[in-house]
């Protein structure tokens, strides 16, 4: 039992029919840098991740795999774990629908809804794609070829008629547009909301939520033959991580309702429509907020397979290094819109902020204080107004921050900090250090200080984005504690302490070769 607030965020599940890319890294970063933020906050932390592993086109690709559905979800599951450690995510659990703690609560709910009645069974007839495991109704259908439909995302239909268990979900419009109204900042951004709501008002048919035409699924309870549709399995992973259905256990207790559900705009239907609806007539809280992001581009380009310039972020990762690939991705475009992936905007920002900005900072104040002060922490005497100001900004840098990341925008956060370690460069440039060695040694003593002061809390200011870069200046200033509470004059540095030789920490990246020149 702890005394801290607690914070549950979770990312979509991902689908095992394919192999990590951007988008799915894009996701999850968001959620590490929210869950490594709240930490350092003070708040008890829970976050999800992991993967889908059911439905027909997990089957399908099982079975073109020349391998059981199981042996295949475990292969592609595994690569997801791996980009979690290569991106250096911090996740609390990685949670598999094709565990038993998850059949067991998703058979739960559904017992309970069948229970209160929101569950009949009838026959479906109507338009499927395989490809986004959804139906459709035919006026959202688009044509293709001569004699093809399409869904409104490209993806082709086939006409699906079988034996099917219903959830009521034409019951839930009015009780889920009062909930989005009552709770403006259900879904972000409002952009979304709006997109949701207009839905929801356009009408709700019922909806399908099992199928018989294949096995590969969390089975109907007592009803031999239905396996679950895939989505009221995969939305349930966030109870089920929660230990539901045991509503007494501490972990339920603690983090449900779940503060953020992170998703691509593509699933914002499925969790600001089908989801709160599922959870009102089980008759349990609502998560507090679905925020919906964009989607990248490359270049200018869409990103798919046939075009073959979907973006690998392990090879990202080896070409610049970790932590240049979590700042660009979350600092170059507002977090919710589209955002282009050009390797040139990439080096420009990279170079701009990091090598040139905190980087410099880091290692021209460091380099100073090695050789002017023997390596150890200067003596800090009268402040001046400048000094003042400057600390002054980098310690009520905090809290517009923390209103930055508590509303998602991310890029608005890390463009205060950068904004502060221009400034300090701004002040070195003025106070001329150098030149105070000979004409004043005391002055280039304390400016040495605020500098290195400002820097320690900038450091940790941006350890939710950067933590090994982070960590590395930290380390350059002898700061072993690096919490939150550590900001202002709680942690203040303390002279004469020996510091480490100073060493660079971002490297300055390359322009591709078609730009260089």
């Amino acid at each position: 039992m702890t005394n801290r607030p607690s914070f549950y965020i979770t990312t979509p599940i991902y689908y095992v029919n394919d192999v990590p890319h951007i988008g799915h890294a894009y996701t999850t970063l968001a959620c590490d840098v929210m869950a490594r933020f709240k930490r350092l906050d003070g708040y008890d932390v829970m976050f999800l991740t992991g993967t889908d592993e059911h439905g027909q086109k997990v089957e399908k690709s099982a079975e073109k795999a020349g391998i059981p559905p199981q042996e295949f979800c475990d292969k592609v599951s595994e690569r997801f774990r791996e980009l979690a450690t290569a991106m250096n995510f911090s996740n609390d659990q990685f949670i598999r629908t094709t565990e038993e703690r998850h059949k067991n609560a998703v058979q739960h709910l559904w017992k309970v809804l069948l229970e209160k009645g929101h569950i009949y069974e009838d026959k479906y007839a109507g338009w499927y794609s395989v490809r986004d495991e959804a139906f459709y109704a035919e006026s959202e259908l688009q044509d293709g070829k001569p004699g093809e439909k399409l869904a409104p995302t490209g993806a082709p239909v086939e006409w699906v008629e079988e034996p099917s268990y219903f959830f009521r979900l034409s019951a839930f419009g009015d009780k889920l547009l009062s909930y989005y109204e009552a709770n403006p900042d259900f879904v972000m951004p409002k952009s979304r909301l709006n997109e949701v709501t207009s839905f929801v008002k356009g009408g709700l048919d019922d909806l399908s939520i099992s199928r018989t035409t294949f096995n590969w699924g969390v089975p109907v309870p007592d009803v031999p033959g239905h396996i679950m549709y895939v989505w009221i399995d995969a939305l349930a992973n966030y109870l089920t991580a929660v230990d539901y259905p045991n509503m007494d256990s501490q972990t339920y207790q603690n983090f449900w309702p779940a503060n953020v559900h992170m998703v691509g705009k593509d699933i914002l239907r499925f969790h600001a429509v089908y989801w709160p609806a599922f959870l009102m007539a089980a008759g349990l809280p609502l998560p507090k907020r679905v925020f919906a992001h964009g989607w990248w581009t490359n270049e200018g380009q869409k990103i798919s397979k046939s075009l073959g310039n979907v973006i690998d972020p392990f090879e990202l990762i080896d070409t610049y290094g970790l932590d240049a690939v979590r700042y660009f991705m979350l600092r170059e475009v507002p977090f919710g819109n589209d955002g282009d992936f050009s390797r040139r905007s990439f080096v420009l920002r990279c170079n701009s902020d990091l090598a040139n900005g905190l980087g410099n900072l880091s290692q021209r104040t460091l380099s100073m204080i090695a050789k002017n002060c023997d390596g150890f922490i200067p003596e800090c005497s009268t402040l001046t107004n400048d000094d003042k100001e400057l600390l002054g900004n980098v310690e009520n840098l905090l809290d517009t921050v923390r209103d930055h990341i508590n509303a998602q925008a991310f890029h608005h956060a890390f463009e205060s900090i950068f904004a502060q370690a221009a400034a300090a460069d701004t002040y070195i440039t003025v106070q001329e250090p150098w030149k105070l060695k000979k004409t004043d040694p005391e002055r280039m003593k304390t400016v040495l200080y605020v500098l290195a002061e400002a820097i320690r809390q900038l450091a940790i200011l941006v350890q939710p984005i950067m933590p090994e870069s982070a960590a590395k200046i930290l380390d350059q200033l002898n700061v072993s504690e690096r919490g939150f509470d550590q900001l202002g004059g709680a942690g203040r540095l303390k002279a004469g302490v020996e510091l480490p030789t100073p060493i660079g920490v971002f490297p300055r990246l390359e322009l591709p070769e078609d730009d260089a020149a």
